[in-house]
């Protein structure tokens, strides 16, 4: 019985790692399309546009995941109310 629940956990735990890194890939592909497109029409096709882009998508990217997985980690073994 307690293997069920290990399980569901585990595929629970898996479902979110998954979100996290569709959401990485997202941020990330948002973030370089964005500092392509102002580095074209207003810098002159400078590269660090690009590269401030990339970071700032992986920067929001880590945040939002280390903060969805952290939660889902504290709440495992204790009762937790969450207030979006």
């Amino acid at each position: 019985m307690a293997k069920g629940k290990k399980d569901d956990s585990e595929d629970e735990y898996s479902a979110k790692l998954d979100m996290c890194l569709t959401d990485g890939i997202v941020k990330t592909g948002s973030g370089v399309l964005l500092g392509a497109v102002s580095s074209v029409l207003f810098l002159g096709r400078r590269r660090w546009p690009i590269i401030a882009g990339m970071g700032m998508g992986i920067g929001v990217w880590f945040a939002i995941s280390d903060k969805n997985i952290k939660v889902n980690k504290s709440c495992a073994r204790t009762q937790c109310i969450l207030i979006d």
